[in-house]
């Protein structure tokens, strides 16, 4: 019962996240002593803190990128689908790299890569079903026949000044 289900019928069993994130810390650990080994201390502490450095500037730029990218699908009246899923990949890159340890920069980096990002969109392209309507988000007003109820006034129709024939005319003075 504890799974999700995709559209390709493939189910991922959810229990396996706690233990990933549990698997996680001892693999940055293997991997700062791994490094460490090589490199020395200060070297690695190093490599650490240039990673959470660069993954901020990364994420900065390519966030922004992406945001520009997003809105101009939008102004097109395009689905931005593609380019939400490669927001989302930044996203997660930039915290992978603020994150410290060497295998979530090594993900990090590499979804900061368009062509991995492209491929990851493949993957859940395929696997998600996404449903959107998108076409009354040009700057808020819709540009299709169903524009619901137009009032229509002519010159005449219109003006500033009181009708002394308005029910509501009397109505206010009254009060």
């Amino acid at each position: 019962a504890a799974s999700a289900a995709f559209s390709t019928g493939r189910t991922i069993n959810v229990r396996t996240i706690p233990l990933f994130l549990l698997l996680l810390p001892l693999i940055e650990i293997a991997g700062f002593v791994l490094v460490g080994r090589q490199l020395g201390v200060l070297p690695t502490l190093g490599l650490v803190i240039t990673g959470g450095v660069a993954g901020s500037i990364l994420l900065r730029i390519q966030g922004f990128g992406a945001l520009n990218r997003i809105r101009k699908e939008l102004d097109a009246g395009r689905d931005p689908g593609r380019e939400l899923a490669h927001g989302a990949m930044i996203l997660v890159a930039g915290v992978l790299l603020l994150i410290p340890g060497f295998f979530t920069d090594i993900i990090g980096l590499l979804l900061f890569i368009p062509p991995v990002r492209d491929l990851g969109w493949r993957f859940l392209k395929s696997r998600v079903a996404f449903t959107t309507d998108f076409r009354g988000m040009r700057g808020g007003f819709s540009r299709g026949p169903d524009r619901g109820k137009t009032i229509d006034l002519d010159e005449e129709d219109f003006s500033r000044a009181p009708n002394p024939e308005s029910p509501w005319r009397n109505r206010i003075e009254g009060d």
